[in-house]
């Protein structure tokens, strides 16, 4: 079975992002490892302006220190009355990386004052692939919706909790994760990821 890394010590995403792959990949299995699973290097900052800047930052660099083909992805929320903030800064915007609930606390009073008609947001995600021999791919996923006043749901994490997709009448938070899995921007993306993975690990070594 391959092995691919994923750059992140994120367990949640490792198992998001698994489970994604094994539904679009069938047979065609990889075995996913995080940062925890192999020996353990100084990560490099986010410095990146872009999703996919910064994507390929983690995705390179653990290519780098670990010679296997390499995932990493950046995501975040992008609110339109925030100029499309916290964007990439998403997982730090409140100062405390990684901190959701601190993070998602300050949007909501950033925004408090803003009506309904103007909460528009959207989730990101651009998803690198970094490959032996130098290869780079980058795919993107969106998924439109709008900011709620107030959290919903247990489930997913980050801004989940807060934010209603396009036609839907659940948070993110409040799916199921297949359910979320569909029309995530992460799942989009990813899916689109899992055919360049079938294209460029072949069956044979799976």
């Amino acid at each position: 079975m391959n092995k691919v890394l994923l750059a992140t010590r994120n367990r949640k995403k490792l198992v998001e992002l698994q489970r994604i792959l094994d539904a679009a990949l069938g047979a065609h299995r990889i075995a996913l490892l995080g940062l925890d699973d192999v020996e353990q290097y100084e990560e490099l900052p986010e410095t990146g302006l872009t999703f996919g800047e910064n994507a390929l930052i983690k995705a390179r660099e653990g290519f780098r220190r670990t010679g296997l083909p390499t995932i990493a992805d950046d995501s975040g929320l992008a609110v339109d009355a925030l100029n499309g903030m916290p964007g990439v800064f998403s997982a730090r915007w409140s100062g405390r990386h990684g901190d959701d609930q601190a993070n998602l606390q300050l949007v909501l009073d950033q925004i408090s004052d803003v009506p309904e008609e103007q909460r528009a947001a959207s989730f990101v995600c651009t998803v690198a692939l970094v490959l032996p021999g130098g290869k780079e791919h980058l795919v993107d996923g969106r998924q439109s919706g709008r900011v709620l006043r107030a959290p919903r749901g247990d489930g997913g994490f980050g801004y989940d909790p807060i934010f209603l997709g396009d036609g839907q009448d659940r948070t993110n938070a409040e799916l199921t994760p297949n359910e979320k899995d569909a029309i995530s921007h992460r799942g989009k993306a990813l899916r689109e990821l899992a055919k360049l993975v079938a294209k460029v690990l072949p069956p044979s070594q799976a």
